[in-house]
């Protein structure tokens, strides 16, 4: 008998996985020039087909308690590819090969899989590839500049986005952090670094095979069957 073992860290992985899909889009013609958000944004993503970064990450919950810091690396490229990967403290994977996202949790030897198209369908990444999402999909406006960054803050139009908003803070026309908030009411803060743009990434940077004895929960493509452990 298996269940599906929900946990904080499930629902960070999926708006992670809905946040990553914003953060690659071309700039639209009415994009202002200067050195505000909206400007560093058309000027990180002009041009960017494929791009990869360390990062890390820390959360704070509801009530201002703090959840675990995680630090990794992430690489995404035009249109709809992403890898994100936690290495410390603990290890996490989230892939979207186009079709689907796949979440897994080593610890718990548990994959969980969704169709992509609902995953990204509202996420502040997939602007960075995408910039025609970026008015589409979003209430946009200028955050001010703080702590040496200038934000923009990016409201999802539907109500069915997994998070409330997105806030991406720019230095030097790169994308220095994103700030997001969910449902909750929990606060998460993403910062990067060592961007390398249009990188060459191998196709199975964006595929993804259970391993052998993990469950695998979800929507797993019909051609495929994974056995559950016993």
């Amino acid at each position: 008998m298996f269940r599906f073992m929900l946990t904080a860290r499930h629902r960070a992985a999926a708006i992670v996985a809905a946040a990553l899909v914003l953060a690659l889009l071309p700039s639209p013609a009415t994009a202002q020039a200067g050195p505000s958000a909206r400007a560093q944004l058309d000027a990180f993503a002009a041009g960017l087909k494929s791009v990869s970064a360390d990062f890390s990450q820390r959360t704070v919950n509801a009530s201002g308690d703090r959840g675990r810091s995680a630090s990794g690396t992430l690489a995404l490229a035009a249109p709809r590819l992403f890898r994100w990967q936690v290495e410390k403290p603990y290890h996490q994977q989230i892939v979207a090969d186009g079709s689907r996202v796949w979440v897994y949790d080593p610890e718990l030897q548990q994959v969980t899989v969704r169709r992509q198209s609902s995953a990204e369908a509202h996420s502040p990444l997939s602007v960075l590839t995408d910039l025609g999402l970026l008015d589409t999909e979003f209430t946009v406006r200028d955050a001010g500049d703080h702590d040496g960054e200038a934000w923009l803050r990016l409201a999802p139009r539907a109500d069915s986005a997994g998070f409330k908003y997105a806030l991406l803070g720019f230095a030097h026309d790169e994308l220095q952090a994103m700030v997001f908030e969910d449902q909750l009411g929990d606060r998460t803060t993403i910062r990067f670094s060592h961007w390398r743009r249009n990188v060459v990434l191998p196709p199975s940077t964006f595929r993804f095979t259970p391993p052998p004895g993990a469950d695998v929960i979800g929507d797993v493509p019909a051609a495929e069957a994974y056995p559950l452990r016993n």
